[in-house]
């Protein structure tokens, strides 16, 4: 790990990022009151008794499980290992529904039970009979409102994987079961039919709003409400899904996830002999081309904006769900984002103002990703959702993105509870493409408040795809001390080279590169890649550190293949 992402790891004088703890601010005090009231309420026996009502005995419609389950995820479920977002927790005694230490991200998969279909896979009534208890169990601990596993996004996918699930459940199963089971969907149901989805934005809103037209198609007396719940997903989409497709959270592993909700949520639609609305069918059209937009040559999703790798499968998945044909864009001007791709290389470009919304928001802006073929080269350090705060906070600073800081001064600053304390106001790029070259012309004023400077890159990617050249300057009447990263996927061997601005680079299978650049001290030190969750790897980086502004030319810098290289 480089000197400065350690130093953020660490925490010293690392500034506080969104998503972790609630920032003070104008209303927050009369928001917690009525936080409070409503926490009390909700889990007072009088909201218990409000929740009850008639209890199914069926369902209108039995929703099929639009995704495969894996036989052997199911095995070590059965076995007592759960395997979540990138950590594994083993009780094989009985389930561990909220673990000491466990991450958030590892509690909400855990109680959002999309892993039903696992033991589904498996097949057998061993497995519905484990299913059942593992079931049964939840709603003996957490069938009444708790403040988080009732969130309303959980709560979505919650309602969403037992209706999927109902027939694997209660097929066998005693009256009991089906009693309480129905019961308890009813309830969770009624619940967030009741409070709706204030209380989450972005991507959990979308989640939640599923769950709801889950229950209104499914459970009986839902229809009266499904028309209603139809026009607030409209609204959603409308605010949430740029005109290029792009969500507004600006992260590949956010536009996977929704895409994922709405191609699942017009599949329900169109089983149960409903026709999704004209807002519904455009975004998802919209979308996959632009996830496709992401795709690195291994089949997974860049890093950018609190993203993992995610599986090549896991994309393609979602992909063949949203049945959508459009290609990749080469350019997404409202998502902000740019694909150079030639020959077998390809460099995607994080070229927009980093988002508000949601709690993904890293401090990247135009750093930029490059693979050849299906090995990546060039990377930012990934994201670690759950876990150390600390090492969360260092991944989403400026430093563990393959771009340009002043000092170890991050692009942008984001408040603890949401929303931005310091970030661009602009990015502009240009594209110009010839022949098969392509020129890429960007600029960001992150740096304007505290620094009066602007940063501007261009790169430019040869027709052949063997060539990759950048500049990098900054526009200022003062010079100052800057670093260009460009951190190296892990599997990547880097060797400098005694002329000193000459590092070489051996990826696996014999494609070599080599970098070099005039005009600035080159060193090759140690980083982190986080690109699977939960998963540390070692990894190298390339420093460049000299002097930018005032009337100094451009840093300069270049990557190309060996001579003869594949």
């Amino acid at each position: 790990m480089s000197g400065a992402l350690a130093h953020q790891a660490r925490g010293s004088g690392a500034m506080p990022r969104r998503g972790y703890r609630q920032a003070a601010g104008p209303g927050t005090g009369a928001r917690s009151f009525v936080s409070g009231l409503k926490t009390a309420y909700f889990g007072s026996a009088l909201y218990r008794l409000t929740l009850g009502g008639r209890v199914p005995d069926s369902l209108d419609f039995d929703p099929a499980d639009p995704y495969p389950g894996e036989a052997l995820r199911g095995d070590a479920l059965f076995q007592g290992r759960f395997s979540f977002a990138g950590y594994d927790i083993v009780a094989p005694n009985r389930p561990l529904w909220e673990p000491v230490g466990a991450p958030p991200p590892w509690i909400e998969e855990m109680h959002a039970f999309g892993w039903l279909r696992h033991f589904r896979a498996n097949g057998g009534e061993t497995a519905r009979r484990h299913a059942r208890a593992l079931v049964g169990d939840w709603i003996s601990h957490y069938g009444t409102w708790h403040p988080v596993m009732w969130r309303p996004d959980i709560l979505g996918y919650r309602i969403a994987s037992w209706l999927q699930n109902a027939a694997f459940l209660l097929n066998g199963g005693d009256e009991s079961f089906r009693t309480m089971f129905f019961d308890c969907l009813a309830r969770q149901a009624r619940h967030l039919g009741r409070t709706g989805v204030e209380n989450v934005a972005g991507a959990r809103r979308i989640a939640a709003l599923k769950g709801m037209l889950y229950a209104c198609v499914c459970l009986p007396r839902g229809e009266k409400r499904l028309d209603a719940v139809l026009k607030r997903l409209d609204t959603e989409l409308r605010r949430q899904i740029l005109a290029d497709g792009g969500h507004v959270e600006r992260s590949p592993a956010v536009q996977a996830m929704v895409l994922a909700d709405l191609a699942e949520t017009r599949k329900l639609l169109l089983d149960a002999n409903r026709l999704p609305s004209e807002a519904l069918i455009s975004a998802i059209d919209r979308m996959a081309p632009m996830l496709r937009t992401f795709r690195h040559g291994d089949g997974g999703l860049a890093l950018f904006n609190g993203a993992t790798e995610m599986s090549a499968e896991s994309v393609e998945q979602v992909l063949t769900l949203a049945d959508a044909r459009g290609r990749a864009l080469s350019g997404a001007p409202h998502s902000g984002f740019q694909r150079l791709s030639a020959g077998r290389t390809l460099v995607l470009v994080d070229a927009g103002v980093p988002p508000t919304l949601g709690d993904v928001a890293h401090a990247g802006t135009l750093s930029f990703e490059m693979s050849a073929g299906r090995q990546r080269l060039v990377v930012n350090c990934g994201a670690m959702p759950g876990g150390d705060a600390q090492w969360r906070r260092a991944l989403a600073g400026t430093p563990a993105h393959s771009t340009l800081t002043i000092g170890d001064t991050d692009s942008a600053v984001f408040a603890e509870g949401g929303g931005a304390l310091r970030r661009p106001g602009e990015v502009q790029c240009a594209r110009n493409e010839s022949e098969g070259d392509v020129w890429i012309d960007a600029r960001h004023d992150g740096y304007l408040a505290s620094h009066g400077a602007i940063h501007r890159r261009r790169l430019y990617l040869a027709a052949g795809g063997d060539d990759l050249r950048g500049e990098d300057s900054l526009i200022s009447p003062e010079r100052y001390r800057v670093t260009v990263r460009f951190h190296l996927h892990p599997d990547v061997q880097a060797s400098q080279v005694r002329d000193g601005s000459t590092i070489l680079l051996r990826p696996p299978g014999g494609m070599g590169w080599r970098f070099r650049t005039a005009g600035a001290e080159v060193t090759l030190t140690e980083s982190v890649y986080f690109g699977a969750a939960g998963q540390r790897r070692r990894s190298e980086q390339i420093l460049l550190t000299a002097e930018a502004g005032g009337d100094l030319p451009p840093l300069k810098w270049a990557f190309r293949k060996y001579p003869g290289g594949r």
